[in-house]
């Protein structure tokens, strides 16, 4: 018989279930992301895709379910999981360099290491020449890549994003679309994407899990096997975005009917 490989659970959701107060956000989001996968949550406004996010970060706590990481419980944030954030969250006062540095230094890597290490992914994300740039002269297309590169940077087991490209102009997302695919060709890198673009969804992600209206639960789960960097034209990717344009469209509708008995109610 020959090797089977075996594919490992790096990220499982029991029965997620979030509520605010009196609000239900998440009903129940119960999902696996295998080692090496890039998975995208996509689903309407409002459903709590980056709530979800921030529960498998640590930030926050379930009302009730279990998210596992590697077969263990996330009870608090940690240095497995690394966090590219909406806003860009650099620090105004360093270069570049020493914003991507900053997670390496801090975990005792040697500086001389910590450097090289940032060079690579200044190089892979498309920043060579901008090491010693203060992020107040940087573009938001450019303050996101340092973002990027530095959550990669310290090589955690496992990158989560929320909505990185939300902010950008179509022509920027297009180019940080085709950077990213790029690093995650090389690094192989566990990932969770939450983005309201179906573009972006089908441009990187391995698995898609489709979210409904609130309270959301996971309603589709679509894969990809086209190799990155694709082409979203493609026959296959045409079908694929109809697929999901179908299913988000009656769930965008069932929040928007459930906003009007709302308002008319109060």
């Amino acid at each position: 018989m020959g090797n089977v490989e075996t594919v490992l659970t790096k990220i499982e959701s029991q029965g997620i279930k979030k509520n605010f107060g009196k609000l239900c956000a998440i009903e129940d989001i119960t999902l696996r992301i295998h080692e090496k996968e890039f998975a995208v949550l996509i689903g309407p406004s409002g459903c709590g895709k980056s709530t979800f996010l921030y529960i498998v970060a640590g930030f926050h706590k379930p009302t009730s379910g279990k998210i596992m990481v590697n077969g263990k419980e996330v009870t608090k944030p940690g240095r497995d999981r690394g966090i590219v954030f909406q806003e860009y969250v650099l620090f105004p006062w360093m270069t570049v360099i020493d914003n991507i540095t900053f997670g390496l230094r801090l975990g005792g890597t040697q500086k001389s290491e910590a450097l090289a290490i940032a060079q690579k992914y200044v190089d892979l994300i498309g920043l060579s020449g901008f090491e010693n740039a203060y992020p107040h002269t940087l573009s938001g297309g450019m303050k996101q890549r340092v973002a990027i590169a530095r959550a990669f940077a310290y090589d955690p087991e496992i990158i989560l994003m929320d909505e990185p490209f939300g902010s950008l102009d179509a022509q920027t997302r297009r180019y940080m679309i085709r950077d990213l695919s790029s690093i995650i060709e090389k690094t192989s890198k566990t990932t969770l994407f939450v983005t309201h673009s179906v573009e972006e969804s089908m441009s990187l992600a391995d698995k898609i899990f489709i979210l409904s209206a609130r309270p959301s639960r996971v309603i589709k789960t679509l894969e990809i096997k086209e190799k990155r960097p694709r082409d979203v034209t493609s026959p296959k990717l045409v079908e694929v975005k109809r697929e999901i344009m179908d299913v988000l469209g009656v769930e965008v509708m069932k929040m928007k009917k459930e906003e009007e008995k709302r308002s008319t109610t109060t």
